[in-house]
């Protein structure tokens, strides 16, 4: 067998290799060999405080006072967030409070309702 990547345009695994990309005989598909390395590279995953698999669009609850930086504003323990966006960064969690705004949170401070 081949180690070569199968074509990710039509799964042939007749590919083979042509100067810095792989080529498809059956579909005439190229592709650079790099974009093979990150495909195959993990994606992240978003965990909350005990463990559970967090997703775009999943409900929250505070589980720690957080205050809210330059503010005197404080989100309180069991504040409920509804419809979180997962993001890349030290605070992983965009989302929108009722009666504070757009913020950011860390995944480690909520858990999954």
């Amino acid at each position: 067998m081949s180690a070569l990547p199968k074509c990710p345009a039509c799964s042939s695994e007749y590919t083979y290799e042509d100067g810095d990309n792989y080529v498809c005989p059956e579909c005439a598909h190229e592709w650079p060999k790099h974009a093979a390395a990150e495909a195959g590279e993990a994606q992240k995953v978003w965990k909350d405080a005990n463990g559970n698999l967090l997703h775009d669009g999943d409900s929250v609850t505070v589980i720690k006072d957080l205050k809210v930086k330059g503010s005197s504003l404080v989100v309180k323990v069991g504040t409920k967030v509804k419809n979180i966006r997962l993001v890349e960064g030290d605070h992983d969690i965009d989302c929108r409070i009722d009666g504070i705004g757009a913020m950011k949170l860390k995944s480690e401070f909520v858990k999954k309702n």
